[in-house]
């Protein structure tokens, strides 16, 4: 029987490093493919089609980092990266895990931790490959959930809506699912063929943001922006208020003339998009304000639609859970379980302050911590208490209580992170001064808690 090895491609412009990485590597019963500069890596990664990139970040051609945005832009299944370097540059990790890198490791190389890390990246990409045409169908058809009044009459705007370019502003507090009614408006629209490209536009920095919405091109090599990868389709800007001032001039001279140049550049680029973009604060107060400029702000504002909190439409919750736990356990492999009626009933007044995404939360959270077939409704209190907040009123103890210290430590600082990223506006400068974090090392905190941006 003919067992395929593992392909791995070592990219390092030091060749005592490419030995040394290979040898141990081949050892460990791993197929390896070198390159010493990045045009040799190009060719190696098409002839090869490898598992996993080992990917050096000073190289005397083209950086790594440099490099891993070119292949992030041309293939939306990118084997997993990890990143190279023996200079310690925290900011230099920090944008290479921003842009998709799996993992850094600094020379000189740790045998135990490349090892572990290899083998963590190698699992990480199977799955990813394994799940990869299940999750495209399930973002292909998701639409919002529920039967309510209130979520009929907001799909039913959308789909005449869709028949129509006008530019749409969704506004809604934190969680109430803007994004998934931007891409039911996009399903349901003449761009449908196109694609649907999320930007998260308060986790782009403002030294990247050109570059990331305009593109660039350097050495007769391009490297195409935002707006390029959304050509006929959407471009969903979620929560517009957290755009630096540079880049909302040039996104309005984009918008106003339907072209732009790339950085560096010198010819006008035509592209056909549809704008919708989000925000869960008040737009009008930050023009008065002077920080958002009050003419991209109706440029983008031709139609807003209002989605509700959760709690204005409870009727909702019971399909919202079965909705999630039946998501759980499809893409999570998670036992099944679900919500008694007195968990639901209960549920149902609860005041939801993040709404559907809090109760995706706690479904995730029940499911993964929980046994038994039913959720009982003492475990849904307990489940709620648990919010360091509710401590000294419910009398309950967290469940992350009982875990081990690292892992406690981790969730309550997503809680906490999570909790001020909302308040913020969605804004990660303003979450930097708000929590008293270095935006380099927070990018790199919020990565590593997968917190959405």
């Amino acid at each position: 029987m003919n067992i395929q090895l593992p392909r791995i491609l070592v990219v390092d412009d030091e060749p005592d490093i490419r030995r040394l990485v290979s040898e141990i590597l081949e050892d460990e019963g791993y197929s390896v493919a070198m390159a010493e500069n990045a045009s040799t890596a190009r060719q190696l990664k098409e002839s090869t089609k490898p598992h996993l990139i080992l990917l050096d970040i000073w190289m005397p051609d083209t950086d790594g980092i440099t490099l891993l945005k070119e292949w992030v832009a041309e293939d939306a299944l990118l084997c997993p990266v990890v990143m190279m370097s023996g200079h310690g540059s925290v900011e230099a990790a920090v944008e290479a895990t921003r842009l998709g890198a799996y993992d850094f490791l600094e020379k000189p190389l740790s045998l135990a931790k490349l090892l572990l890390i290899v083998a963590r990246a190698l699992e990480a990409g199977s799955l990813q490959l394994e799940n990869a045409g299940l999750k495209q169908q399930l973002v292909a058809d998701i639409e919002p959930v529920g039967k309510s009044a209130t979520v009929a009459r907001t799909k039913e705007q959308l789909k005449r809506l869709g028949q129509h370019d006008a530019r749409v502003l969704f506004v809604g507090e934190a969680g109430v699912g803007k994004e998934l009614y931007a891409r039911y408006l996009h399903n349901n629209s003449t761009h449908r063929d196109g694609a649907f490209i999320d930007v998260a536009v308060g986790s782009i920095s403002p030294e990247n943001s050109a570059v990331e919405f305009f593109g660039k091109e350097i050495g007769g090599k391009i490297y195409p922006s935002l707006l390029e990868r959304a050509h006929r389709g959407t471009l969903f800007l979620g929560e517009i208020g957290g755009m630096d001032k540079e880049t909302q001039l040039r996104l309005l001279s984009a918008l106003e003339s339907s072209s732009f140049l790339r950085v560096g550049g010198s010819e006008a680029v035509t592209v056909d998009v549809r704008i919708v973009a989000s925000t869960r604060i008040a737009l009008d107060e930050e023009v008065k304000a002077g920080r958002f400029r009050q003419d991209l702000y109706y440029l983008l504002n031709e139609i807003t639609v209002e989605i509700p909190p959760l709690r204005n439409h409870s009727e909702d919750i019971p399909a919202l859970l079965s909705f999630y736990v039946d998501y759980f356990v499809s893409q999570d492999k998670l036992p099944f379980r679900k919500f008694s009626m007195a968990a639901q009933n209960f549920l149902r007044n609860y005041s939801w302050r993040g709404n559907v995404r809090e109760l995706k939360n706690l479904v995730q959270r029940l499911m993964i911590l929980g046994v038994g077939e039913e959720i009982e409704l003492d475990e849904v209190k307990s489940a709620l208490g648990s919010v360091v907040g509710d401590l000294a009123t419910s009398g309950s103890v967290p469940d992350f209580f009982n875990l081990p210290l690292k892992e406690a430590r981790d969730h309550f600082e997503k809680a906490y992170l999570e909790y001020h990223f909302e308040r913020t506006g969605g804004s990660v400068a303003r979450l930097s001064a708000a929590v008293g974090m270095e935006r380099t090392h927070l990018y790199r905190k919020l990565h590593s808690l997968n917190i959405k941006l």
